[in-house]
C-alpha cells in the first residue's frame, strides 16, 4: 500500500463517494494550442468511457498499422471516468484508416481528427478541467462550505494521487522491487510507470515533510520558487516582504524535486534538508539516477482554476475546476472530503 500523507487543513468533517458511475468523473484535456492542419502527424481527440489511456494506444497502433512507440498523448486519463484528450499517430507514408473504427466498441468517440507537424509528448497540454459529482454526502454543511472556500483561496498540497501508485499501491511495490534488483526487467512503457511513481513517492514525501512544518505554501530561505501556471523557476536566496506577499497570493510557489541527475538551484542548506528528509529514501534516489533521469520540478502548492461547486437536490455535490498539467483532483478532494469509491471503482492508468 502506498503510504498515506498528511493533509494540510486537518481532517474533513464531512464524507462522500466518488466514481459512482463513470459520468460522475468527467475529463477534458485543454491543449493549448491548435493543431496546424499539416503534417505527418494525425491529431485525433477522442472521448473515452470505462477505458484507460495505453489501451487506447493499442487500439490506435493496431488500427493505424503503426509500432505504439509512434503514439503520442500529452497524459494519462482516469480509466472509471469519462476523459476527453487528444492523441497523434505518426502516420508518414501511411494512408489513413478509418478512424471512425474506434467507435465500433461504444466506449469510444472520435470528437475531432486534424493533422500536425510533431508528435504529441508528454506534460505539454495547459490544463485538465474536472467536473466531479460527489454522492452521498453527509455532514455539516457550513463546515464544508468553508472548507471548500479555503481550498478555493489558499489551495492545497500538489501531492501525487493515488492513482500515480496503482490499484492498492501495487505499481509502486513492483517499482520497489525492480529498484531492489528483484526480477526481470520491465518493458518500455511498464519502466515509465515504474519510475514515475518512485519519483512521485519522493516528491510527496519531501512534500508530507513540508506540510507537517507548515511551509508547504510559502517560500523559506533557499528554496527554489515557481512561477504559478508556468515551469519557470528562480532561487530564493532570502525571503523578503515581496516575495512573501507573491507567494500569499499564489503568484509563485516553492518547488519540490522530481529527483534525477543535474545541479539543484536551492541552497546548499535547503539541498541538505531534502537529502536528509529522504534518506530512508537514498537508495531510490541513486536508482533514479543510474537510469537517466533528469533533475525536474514541481510546485509544492495546487491552486485550481475556475472552482465552484452545487449543492444538488439528491444530496450530491458537484465540483468544476480546472488544474494544470500534472494536478490530481484526488489531492483537491482529500481536503474536502473523506471519500471512498462508488460502486462503478477503478483506478487511473
Amino acid at each position: 500500500m502506498r503510504p498515506a500523507w498528511p493533509r494540510a487543513w486537518g481532517t474533513p468533517a464531512a464524507s462522500a463517494l466518488i466514481r459512482c458511475h463513470p459520468e460522475d468523473f468527467v475529463v477534458t484535456e485543454e491543449l493549448g494550442f491548435e493543431p496546424s492542419g499539416e503534417g505527418e502527424h494525425v491529431f485525433l481527440y477522442l472521448q473515452k468511457r470505462n477505458l484507460n489511456s495505453l489501451e487506447l494506444v493499442q487500439r490506435l497502433a493496431a488500427l493505424g498499422g503503426v509500432p505504439e512507440r509512434d503514439i503520442g498523448l500529452s497524459g494519462m486519463k482516469d480509466r472509471n471516468a469519462v476523459t476527453r484528450q487528444w492523441f497523434s499517430v505518426g502516420m508518414a507514408g501511411r494512408t489513413d484508416p478509418d478512424w471512425q473504427a474506434l467507435e465500433s466498441g461504444g466506449d469510444v468517440q472520435v470528437l475531432r481528427r486534424e493533422r500536425h507537424s510533431r508528435k504529441l509528448r508528454r506534460g505539454v497540454h495547459r490544463a485538465n478541467r474536472f467536473s466531479l459529482v460527489l454522492r452521498d454526502v453527509r455532514g455539516e454543511r457550513d463546515a464544508l462550505e468553508q472548507r471548500l472556500q479555503l481550498v478555493r483561496e489558499q489551495g492545497v498540497p500538489n501531492y501525487f494521487g493515488e492513482q500515480r501508485f496503482g490499484r492498492a499501491g501495487a505499481t509502486l511495490e513492483q517499482a520497489r522491487r525492480w529498484a531492489r534488483g528483484g526480477g526481470r526487467r520491465p518493458t518500455r512503457a511498464r519502466r515509465g510507470l515504474y519510475l514515475s511513481a518512485l519519483r512521485a513517492l519522493l516528491f510527496n514525501d519531501a512534500l508530507a515533510a513540508r506540510v507537517e512544518e507548515g511551509s508547504w505554501n510559502r517560500i523559506c530561505d533557499g528554496d527554489v520558487c515557481m512561477l504559478h501556471g508556468t515551469r519557470s523557476l528562480f532561487p530564493c536566496v532570502a525571503v523578503d516582504d515581496e516575495m512573501r506577499s507573491r507567494a500569499s497570493r499564489g503568484d509563485v510557489h516553492p518547488g519540490l524535486p522530481l529527483w534525477g541527475r543535474g545541479v539543484s538551484p536551492a541552497s546548499p542548506a535547503r539541498d541538505q534538508w531534502l537529502r536528509d528528509t529522504l534518506s530512508e529514501h537514498s537508495d531510490l534516489c541513486a536508482f533514479l539516477e543510474r537510469e537517466g533521469l533528469e533533475l525536474a520540478w514541481r510546485p509544492a502548492r495546487l491552486l485550481a482554476d475556475d472552482f465552484c461547486w452545487q449543492f444538488c437536490d439528491d444530496g450530491a455535490l458537484q465540483l468544476d475546476f480546472s488544474l494544470g498539467a500534472g494536478g490530481y483532483a484526488t489531492a483537491l478532494l482529500a481536503e474536502i472530503v473523506r471519500y471512498e469509491l462508488g460502486d462503478s471503482s477503478g483506478d487511473r492508468d
